[in-house]
């Protein structure tokens, strides 16, 4: 089987169950106890996904087969200054990690920002995200100083491209 990675809506099928997906294992393990139906629903009431559309962003989907299996967002922020974006919700289902979806979501992400005029791509991540730090170190994410102080977030990444 081979991947492919496509931009597509956030609010699509796939992209949504996915979105959700990320949501649940992100909080589960924040809380370490599965997150209830009720918890991910409020996670991800207003959580910015409407920023990843096009002129402010871009959502990607990654399929290994036909089957939907990972998913990251691209958010160009003013606040960040010019030629700066970030990089948020990256996921690969756990039944596809090890595969290499985790490095071609980063690339066309990439792809996407610099088409969009990005040099500098930046990130926030906790320290039980074990997989997504090494992940981002593995495709050249160096770790940085804070550039913000959002709950949760505990390790700050960037990467020039």
């Amino acid at each position: 089987m081979t991947w492919t990675v496509a931009a597509e809506r956030f609010d699509s099928p796939d992209a949504s169950a996915l979105r959700r997906d990320y949501y649940d294992e992100v909080a589960s393990r924040y809380w370490q106890r599965p997150a209830t139906a009720e918890e991910i629903d409020d996670g991800l009431d207003g959580d910015g996904a409407d920023l990843l559309v096009p002129p402010t962003g871009q959502f990607v989907v990654g399929r290994y087969g036909s089957k939907a299996a990972s998913c990251a967002g691209l958010v160009l922020t003013e606040a960040a200054g010019p030629g700066t974006a970030e990089l948020t919700r990256v996921y690969v289902r756990p039944a596809f990690r090890g595969t290499g979806g985790g490095g071609l979501l980063l690339a066309a992400v990439e792809e996407a920002a610099r088409a969009y005029g990005v040099r500098l791509l930046r990130l926030d991540t906790r320290n039980d995200l074990v997989e997504a730090r090494g992940l981002y170190t593995k495709h050249g994410y160096r770790e940085v100083p804070a550039f913000h102080r959002r709950q949760y977030a505990e390790h700050w990444f960037a990467k020039e491209l």
